[in-house]
């Protein structure tokens, strides 16, 4: 591709420029020197800090294409295999190094002088956190962990149903979901349910042995439950759990109204005396259903050109991973679901992975992702990995807020003006959605965790009552009890990364500011998004949305006043 650079990997100066991850063995002499050299000086320690971040870097890249490879093709048993290895193999040795590597920074007596420069104190807290952490208890107990999440993409990438004699995933099977035809979108929603049911079992007992491990995990550690652990272990210093109990009830008092009122909306023009679950992501006026791209191909050019018009830094960052064959959005059979943009610490390039079908769902979930990736791609360069890895609430602002700031250049994908207006209004009625989903899931891994020896009786009954307190009160569930029971079993950040979840919601919040100040001044905006992502994890997160020029909050005053934005910005799409 003409004028496209792909970059190179940086020169090595601690590996070999040839080596290779294959074994631990392989591996231990370099944790060794690290564990016995000396630090006599300032310089030293820098030297060293640098050593250890490439050291990191090769091990987390390899294991990014493990899991990359593992994801893509869930029924190749060498990717699989070559992905457990690293997991059981070596991840647990490297864990063990890792504590000794932390102790041994923090008993430096030069780290004092380090201390106030830009993005070492922020280092520095996270290292004491890790050693507080720290149980060689629980390595194995991790490794456990990691091994029975597999099986959440395994048992889902492959459910396939048949419909007229066609073989679908059940992405695939959902676009029909948004057909005029009703019956076709009732049976359709039938089939999806009772495919994911036929595994319900598989999946609760999953789900459980999941709760126990990590159950156990914050025992040995100390903490009174799981919930507490990861809080620390994710270094969530800037909010406490009662700050998520305060958006839970923002959430329900400002937003599930909104949430209703587009229901009403909803069963007026669809003219249905009874509004289903099948009724919800069909043209409320009966219109076909947007279609964004034609395929793949369709889909990586025109949102190349989107983040080019938008600034011609954002279309190179694709344009670069189109080249290098950092891309892989199509669904198919074996795939893993989901979405995700995975950083790849050493060449700096990430790989965006994705189950499009042809949906303005998947046009959104690029832009999502590429976000995520113009992140990886703005703070390759800083000097440590740990500069590099910025918390979720910063992440998902990266993403949330491309999802919205590229409405700006939407022509591309929606040439028909009315068409365009309809893909914007639905992306804002997306908001008003998942707002309220953020906080069921988020107030159900709360319970989940407060709750840990709960039968799956009482898990059923908890999950209904928080889902009734978000939900509206339009959507008539009557028959489908059981499909709603297992609602939750859809959300694989239940399963394979627990309570990562309310981020969503704290940077959707972040992602409303930072467009309405796009829209005041469309330099302005995208230059204090673009400052933003640029500090990685070199400040706090409240430090990062002010560099935005946007507030980390979640008070009731302040979703009432972004949700009133959102609002005032709907009815201009009328």
């Amino acid at each position: 591709m003409e004028g496209i650079v792909a970059p190179q990997r940086p020169k090595r100066s601690f590996l070999p420029e040839e080596f290779t991850v294959t074994t631990w063995e392989e591996l231990k002499p370099y944790f060794d020197q690290l564990v016995d050299q000396s630090i006599e000086s300032l310089s030293g320690l820098r030297i060293w800090l640098r050593k250890r971040s490439e050291l990191e870097s090769v091990l987390s890249e390899d294991s990014g294409w493990r899991y990359i490879r593992m994801t893509c093709y869930t029924d190749n048993e060498e990717y699989t295999k070559s992905y457990q290895d690293f997991v059981q193999q070596i991840q647990p040795e490297i864990a063990l190094y890792s504590d000794q590597l932390n102790k041994k920074v923090l008993g430096c007596p030069f780290l004092k002088e380090l201390e106030h420069e830009l993005g070492y104190g922020i280092m520095i807290r996270n290292l004491k956190k890790e050693v507080e952490l720290f149980r060689e208890e629980n390595i194995q107990l991790m490794t456990e962990i990691t091994t029975e999440t597999q099986k959440y993409a395994a048992i889902s990438g492959a459910m396939m149903l048949e419909l007229n004699g066609q073989e679908l995933t059940l992405q695939q099977a959902g676009v029909i979901l948004q057909s005029t035809d009703r019956a076709k979108r009732e049976e359709v929603y039938h089939k999806i349910s009772a495919r994911r049911l036929k595994d319900k079992e598989k999946l609760d007992e999953l789900f459980t042995k999941l709760i126990g491990l990590r159950y156990q995990v914050a025992r040995n550690a100390d903490f009174e439950n799981f919930r507490d652990y990861m809080f620390k272990a994710y270094g969530r210093f800037d909010y406490a759990p009662k700050d998520c109990f305060d958006f839970h009830e923002a959430i329900a008092s400002e937003v599930v109204p909104i949430l209703n009122e587009l229901s009403i909306e909803r069963k007026e023009k669809l003219k249905v005396n009874s509004l289903r679950p099948w009724d919800k992501a069909v043209d409320a006026e009966g219109r076909e259903a947007l279609k964004a791209f034609a395929d793949g191909k369709d889909l990586t050019e025109k949102s190349i050109q989107c983040f080019q018009k938008l600034d011609p830094y954002l279309g190179n960052c694709l344009s670069v991973m189109k080249e290098m064959g950092h891309l892989d959005l199509e669904s198919r059979k074996g795939k893993a679901p989901g979405g995700y943009n995975y950083p790849l610490a050493e060449i700096g390039v990430p790989f965006i992975f994705m189950n499009a079908t042809s949906t303005m769902r998947d046009m959104t979930t690029i832009m999502h992702e590429g976000g995520h990736a113009v992140h990886n791609f703005l703070t390759k360069d800083l000097e440590l990995n740990d500069f590099k890895s910025p918390p979720m609430e910063v992440a998902e602002l990266a993403s949330m807020a491309m999802e919205l700031i590229s409405m700006d250049q939407w022509q591309i994908f929606f040439p028909n003006d009315d068409e365009l207006k309809r893909a914007k209004r639905d992306q804002l009625e997306d908001i008003i959605e998942t707002l309220p989903w953020v906080a069921t899931i988020d107030k159900f891994q709360h319970w989940i965790y407060e709750n840990p020896t709960h039968t799956t009786a009482q898990r059923k009954e908890n999950w209904n009552r928080i889902f009734d307190e978000f939900a509206d009160t339009i959507t008539d569930w009557s028959g489908l009890q059981e499909a709603k029971d297992y609602l939750w079993q859809k959300q694989l950040h239940l399963y394979e990364v627990p309570f990562y979840y309310i981020e969503y919601g704290m940077a959707q919040l972040g992602a409303i500011a930072v467009w309405r100040n796009f829209k005041q001044n469309k330099a302005k905006g995208l230059e204090g998004y673009m400052n933003a992502l640029k500090l990685g994890y070199l400040k706090t997160i409240p430090e990062i949305y002010v560099a935005a020029n946007v507030k980390f909050d979640f008070s009731k005053a302040y979703i009432k006043e972004l949700m009133s934005f959102v609002r005032g910005e709907l009815e201009t799409l009328k």
